[in-house]
């Protein structure tokens, strides 16, 4: 069978809540086969996916997690699409950067920045060969400074970086994408007590970036709204 006309394979770290499981969702639907994962059986069993999706359970953060993941791509003998979606705030509450440590650092990294740079090497060879791209979910706190941010601002800084010079050593078409503010477990994990009701759904962004990905311009920074219907 020709490369063209097999099914397109996508893997979305951290999709069982929030724009991970949207994008999952998406994507399944238009006929892709995802592999996803969350950090537990629960998780991935209340995010109820539809047929065409392959979850596995683990944290990103560790070697033999990471080995399931290539592993299920491997099984699928191809990788079209990339996304680097699973993220952490850190210590909650979150806290100014004279009161972080060592380890608070080193957790924020592992998942932000540590995991991704590995993946996205074990899985280099198939998204090349696939012509396919490495999409990174990125914050404007990775260019904004905001007080108790610095710590995920600047995991989020060295992402875009990393995915940019992948693109640029490689010739894969890379991302960073700034989705914008949502309403999500997370972001409200960040502002624990107040009403985020005004922010719109993870729902919403999906449109834009399955926008980006048909439109596929140059690699390099985006903000999702830069795909909006229409433009």
């Amino acid at each position: 069978m020709d490369n063209k006309d097999r099914t397109r394979v996508a893997l979305v770290t951290g999709g069982t809540a929030g724009l991970g499981l949207a994008l999952t969702r998406a994507l399944a639907a238009d006929g892709w086969h995802v592999v996803t994962d969350g950090r537990d059986d629960r998780r991935i069993k209340e995010a109820d996916f539809p047929g065409g999706v392959t979850a596995i359970a683990g944290d990103v953060t560790e070697t033999d997690h990471r080995a399931a993941l290539v592993a299920a791509v491997a099984s699928e003998g191809r990788l079209d699409l990339l996304v680097h979606n699973a993220s952490t705030l850190g210590p909650l509450p979150m806290r100014p950067l004279a009161a972080a440590s060592i380890a608070d650092l080193q957790q924020v990294w592992r998942t932000n920045i540590g995991a991704p740079l590995v993946l996205t090497g074990e899985l280099l060879p198939w998204l090349s060969r696939a012509d396919g791209v490495l999409l990174s979910l990125s914050s404007d706190a990775a260019v904004q400074h905001y007080e108790t941010w610095g710590l995920y601002g600047a995991s989020k800084a060295a992402l875009d970086h990393v995915t940019l010079t992948y693109g640029a050593e490689s010739g894969v078409t890379a991302y960073a994408v700034d989705p914008g503010d949502m309403r999500t477990e997370m972001h409200q994990d960040a502002f624990p007590g107040e009403d985020i009701s005004d922010r719109p759904l993870p729902e919403t962004v999906v449109p834009q970036l399955l926008r980006l990905l048909e439109k596929r311009p140059a690699s390099g920074r985006y903000r999702a709204d830069e795909f909006g219907e229409g433009l």
